[in-house]
């Protein structure tokens, strides 16, 4: 049990009815999770309003409330705190339940459009490498050094977030690496953790269904900079245009990188090839197992990152040449027939445009390269010509399918897509909206050499529609059909 006063710690209280001297069970934003003894936030989403379910959350046993309206009910025996944002009370109430748990490690935040959950997960990877005891917290997984637990959001809830800080101090964590979205920062949920570092990676057409403008989104990225301590460092890709933004206003030791600007921590691409990367890092040449430009810049990130943590370059060099890619993240196989297939979470206009030019870079134009692609639902309907412009002018052949169409027509979404099609490049798309018989036509499509794109899922292991997650897996079902192929 906590005392609620304790846990109210550096909240803006607005006022009280009842007493906060009384000790409490947990804390939850959920009504129906509270059970006896319990403290309910009053949150308000978008989809519901908290402040609905107070008399409810009570039904079940809470004994205090928080809120940023008083209810018109005042219920005898009941605490009710009124607070200036419930969502900032929510962020500081976890921390304090789970007993400041980010000042006990040392956590660095990723944040940018592209590129964050590859440069969490490889600095897990490298520091472990290290022999140091590693927290991840990611869009594919949470890992507490080597348990493993699922992910469901990029940026947890903040009761979430710090009760996995807490499992990793309990375990001796010495390092955490954690996404931090755009949606994490607007809703307040990193608001009272400890960060002693943060990186940009870039920023580019992404949750404007979420953002009412690209403007608001750039600038609740950059106020996670803004946030930082001045014993923290800010790591930023100066070759974005937005790079030298996150860095204006921030109190914490600025730092850069880049491929193309000079920069603190400056990669220079010499060999690009299906078997990995030579770069050249501060001078230094290191071979990796990953490819592309964009890979490149994540590296160099990871690189600049361990620098600014204290470990020695040349080790951080021997480190980066042993990384593996990250599950979804530019996964290939080659079949028996010497098809090589490729699984790529890339799903924004610019990700997928990196993917496609990395693999036209890398291949010899003698081959086909087949893109599979689709636009998920209830989501930024804006980018979805976009993203199939792209791939139609990129690719040899373009197939237009589902990806999480939820509670949207499959056919629909593809329709939008396809009116980001010229005219020159319409006789190359093909449109399947049963995501499986698009795969299966690509790999039907394809002959010996030639080169498919499996894009927009990559390590999610189901699809959602109309509201349920039924089992699917762009990588085992192209292994399974172009097995059964030959």
């Amino acid at each position: 049990m906590s005392i609620l006063k304790d846990i109210l710690y550096k909240v803006a209280i607005e006022g009280v009815i009842g007493s906060t001297d009384i000790a409490v069970n947990k804390i939850d934003f959920d009504s129906r999770k509270i059970g006896s003894n319990d403290v309910f936030v009053a949150i308000r989403g978008s989809i519901s309003n908290g402040h609905d379910f107070i008399g409810k959350a009570i039904e079940l046993g809470a004994v205090a409330v928080i809120c940023d309206t008083f209810p018109e009910i005042i219920e005898k025996g009941i605490t009710y705190v009124q607070v200036k944002d419930t969502n900032s009370a929510l962020a500081f109430m976890a921390s304090n339940y789970f007993g400041d748990s980010s000042k006990n490690l040392k956590l660095i935040g990723i944040t940018g459009t592209n590129g964050k959950t590859t440069i969490a997960s490889l600095l897990y990877q490298l520091f472990k490498k290290a022999g140091l005891k590693v927290g991840l917290l990611s869009t594919v997984k949470i890992l507490v050094d080597d348990i493993e637990y699922k992910a469901t959001h990029t940026t947890p809830d903040s009761i979430t977030i710090n009760y996995y800080l807490n499992e990793m101090v309990k375990n001796g964590v010495d390092y955490c690496f954690m996404e931090v979205s755009s949606h994490g920062i607007h809703q307040k949920r990193t608001e009272a953790l400890h960060f002693v570092g943060g990186i940009f990676t870039n920023l580019s057409h992404d949750h404007l269904d979420y953002h009412p403008t690209f403007a608001e989104y750039r600038d609740v990225k950059k106020a996670f900079f803004d946030n930082l301590p001045k014993t923290a460092f800010a790591l930023s890709n100066i070759d974005d245009k937005n790079g030298q933004v996150m860095l204006q206003n921030t109190a914490a030791k600025k730092c850069s990188y880049a491929l193309k600007s000079y920069a603190d921590y400056k990669a220079q691409i010499l060999e690009n090839q299906l078997s990995g990367l030579m770069l050249k890092i501060n001078g230094n040449e290191v071979c990796v197992k990953l490819i592309g430009t964009f890979n490149a810049y994540n590296l160099v990130a990871i690189y600049g990152a361990a620098v600014e943590l204290g470990m020695e370059s040349l080790e951080v060099l021997r480190l980066l040449s042993d990384l593996e890619s990250v599950s979804g993240r530019f996964q290939f196989i080659v079949s028996a027939s010497n098809i090589t297939a490729i699984v790529d979470y890339a799903h924004t206009p610019d990700a997928l445009e990196n993917v496609l030019k990395t693999i036209n870079d890398i291949r010899t134009k003698n081959e086909q390269l087949i893109t599979v692609v689709g636009c998920g639902g209830n989501r930024d309907k804006s980018k979805r010509p976009i993203m199939a412009g792209i791939v139609a002018e990129l690719s040899d052949k373009a197939i237009f399918t589902s990806d999480n169409p939820r509670n949207e027509n499959p056919e629909v979404i593809i329709t939008e897509m396809e009116h980001g099609v010229t005219a020159q490049n319409y006789k190359k798309v093909l449109s399947i909206s049963d995501r499986k018989q698009a795969i299966k036509t690509a790999c039907q499509l394809a002959q010996p050499n030639d080169i498919i794109l499996i894009a927009g899922k990559g390590h999610e292991t189901y699809q959602e529609i109309n509201g349920i997650r039924l089992d699917f897996d762009d990588m085992e079902i192209v292994k399974e059909i172009l097995g059964q192929l030959g």
